[in-house]
């Protein structure tokens, strides 16, 4: 009684007060001492003291230590053992698989079929853990030798292990014969095994199969896991809207959902960017009481930072009980906060997180990037190479990134020096980061040569060259570049087409820079988003085409920008054009009441066109008005 209540030190006085011990009390005690949890060296050293240990004894410490993961000692325990019978063989192979190590479990199962003893080979239990082992391992060939055994030895299955061998067949691709096996089947298969057939057939994109498998196990009878699976392959396959639609019919059918049905939904909501439908589900699950489950609140937040509704994620986030967190979530909060241009926030939740993990690390050097804290980001990563930490190329990739925001070239170079030493030297996520970093310092020679070395397989190192040539002023090679691109079959993007206006935007080209704005629409349908719109409307302010600027402005689907204002402003400035130049500049001051550059820009218009009256009483608007001049200052010290 004691020792399944748990009372250690209850058991232990009670033992001593024994005049007369056998080997079951002997047993209770080695029990007590290794459900206890916390005497596991108190336990073996008491099994070790016990005379004459029984069957029992032996395959319980076993099955104890193999659980809590210390493998080690009941290897060493499974070695010494005089006879093991099929539990303590099943509790080895169970204990390393639980933890990955599964090559290790598949050599002991083969050490198992070595030995003469059918009854172990053939054990239901065993052969049930060793077909999820050949499904992690996506071992088909081996799972195949295993059930041909099977049948030869004319081997009963139950439905543990059906579900294994079903499983087996359906992670590792072969769904057909998953379905096989299933038809066979003289009983009706549990829920569990369905489960495994529609997430194989998921995997494959046959989904029809997979709705096939629902409808004809009466999906208004089964329970949330097969419903879950399905609900997930359709989300994994990007048909969003008929996940929704099968969540629907499952609360039509009356099936409970659990926390990982609302995630599923949740990240179908995501795909499709409706927030609305997100809401709709974060009340219901609010209703249901699993909006705290950590999986669920970390998917519910991602849904939010994904449709664009940072505040609400943040708000939601800060509803969550401190003992709500978890890792993973605080790491989806520094990169939230960090988008939110809250640094400081994103700072103490990287503080908060007790057990840091390398993306804990990596969100904050990455937060640090994204807000301009290039010095922080650097100190960040120092503070880690300090503590001995291991980094990856993301590590890498961000501290270069960093380096070209600060023009640090030798420190630049240092740390890919670090990343050759990794061999990390040829990952396409590090050379892009060195391209732009190269490109940022100057080193524009530097930045093709590494380009034209490196292995290329999507867009992004195009950008990144392309966008270092724009900003370097090299226009022709920019353009020759994006030719270069798409001869080569690589589909720009809204990046490559911000590089390429940019480039006609510094040379002048309005035609060409206009042919690229239909087409990046008309033909790629890429949405122009506000980068492209301030492109086109520099480009026009600074070739003289100060109407088509406007008109652009005017067109444009986004809210009002003062800096593109401001270049149409320089544009009438250089221009002479003082009616417009009066106009943008009511414009820019209702924007930005405060703002001196407008007055100052729009006072030398009207100098620059002979107008000296209206030129001071423009100086004079700006006193009355409390607005001051921020006087220029050299970065040059004396």
């Amino acid at each position: 009684m004691y020792t399944r209540c748990g009372q250690l030190s209850d058991t232990v006085k009670l033992f001593d007060e024994m005049p007369h011990r056998d080997s079951y009390s002997w047993n209770s005690l080695l029990e007590a001492y290794l459900k206890s949890g916390t005497n596991k060296e108190d336990a073996l050293r008491l099994f070790y003291s016990i005379s004459e240990k029984n069957e029992y004894s032996w395959k319980f410490t076993i099955s104890s230590f193999a659980k809590a993961g210390n493998l080690h000692t009941a290897r060493d325990l499974f070695n010494k053992m005089p006879v093991t019978d099929e539990k303590p063989w099943n509790s080895m192979i169970n204990g390393y698989a639980r933890i990955g190590r599964n090559d290790e479990a598949m050599n002991l199962f083969k050490s198992l079929n070595y030995s003469n003893d059918a009854v172990r080979k053939n054990d239901t239990h065993i052969l049930a853990t060793v077909f999820k082992i050949c499904a992690d391992l996506t071992a088909l060939d081996f799972g195949k030798q295993i059930h041909t055994r099977m049948f030869i030895n004319n081997l009963g299955f139950d439905e543990v292990l059906m579900s294994s061998l079903v499983n087996m067949y359906a992670k590792c691709g072969d769904v057909d014969s998953a379905n096989h096996l299933l038809n066979s089947l003289q009983t009706q298969p549990d829920d569990f095994t369905l489960s495994a057939l529609v997430t194989g057939y998921t995997k494959c994109g046959r989904l029809m199969d997979a709705r096939k498998v629902l409808d004809h196990s009466g999906g208004g009878k089964c329970n949330a896991v097969l419903w879950n699976s399905i609900i997930a392959g359709y989300v994994a396959n990007n048909e969003g809207v008929e996940a929704i639609n099968l969540f629907s019919r499952m609360r039509i059918d009356g099936i409970p959902e659990d926390p990982t049905t609302l995630a599923s939904v949740l990240s179908a909501t995501t795909s499709l960017g409706i927030v609305i439908i997100g809401k709709q589900i974060h009340g219901h699950g609010f209703k249901v009481g699993f909006i705290h489950d950590m999986i669920t609140a970390t998917v519910l937040i991602d849904m939010y930072s994904k449709c664009g509704s940072l505040d609400d994620a943040c708000k939601f986030f800060e509803e969550l009980q401190k003992y709500d967190y978890d890792t993973v979530l605080l790491n989806t909060m520094i990169s939230l906060y960090s988008k939110c241009g809250r640094i400081k926030d994103a700072r103490e939740t990287f503080d908060m997180i007790p057990s840091r993990s390398l993306i804990s690390w990596n969100s904050m050097i990455a937060g640090y990037n994204q807000n301009g804290c290039a010095i922080e980001a650097l100190n960040l990563f120092c503070n880690m190479h300090r503590l001995g930490l291991p980094i990856d190329q993301v590590s890498i990739a961000c501290v270069i990134s960093s380096c070209a925001s600060t023009c640090s070239l030798s420190l630049g170079e240092q740390i890919f020096s670090r990343a050759t030493v990794t061999g990390l030297e040829s990952d396409q996520f590090i050379c892009t980061a060195l391209i732009d970093f190269y490109c940022k310092c100057g080193y524009i020679e530097d930045g093709r040569r590494l380009f034209n070395e490196m292995k290329k397989t999507d867009e992004i190192p195009w950008n990144s060259m392309l966008m270092g040539y724009a900003a370097n002023g090299y226009v022709i090679e920019a353009l020759k570049l994006f030719e270069e691109m798409r001869n080569e079959g690589v589909a720009p993007n809204n990046i490559t087409f911000i590089g390429v206006l940019s480039a006609c935007d510094h040379c002048g080209l309005v035609e060409e820079g206009k042919k690229w704005f239909h087409l990046m629409k008309h033909e790629y349908n890429i949405e122009p988003g506000i980068e492209h719109f301030s492109c086109m409307i520099d480009m026009f302010a600074r070739a003289g085409f100060l109407a088509e600027a406007m008109n652009l402005f005017d067109q444009m689907p986004f809210k009002a920008d003062s800096s593109m204002l401001f270049s149409v402003l320089k544009g009438c400035r250089a221009y002479g054009n003082e009616s417009l130049g009066m106009k943008v500049t009511e414009c820019i001051c209702e924007l930005e009441p405060r703002e001196s550059s407008a007055y100052v820009q729009l006072s030398s218009i009207h100098a620059t066109c002979g107008n000296w009256e209206r030129s001071a009483q423009i100086r004079g608007l700006m006193e009355e008005r409390g607005v001051r001049k921020i006087p220029g200052y050299s970065w040059i010290d004396d």
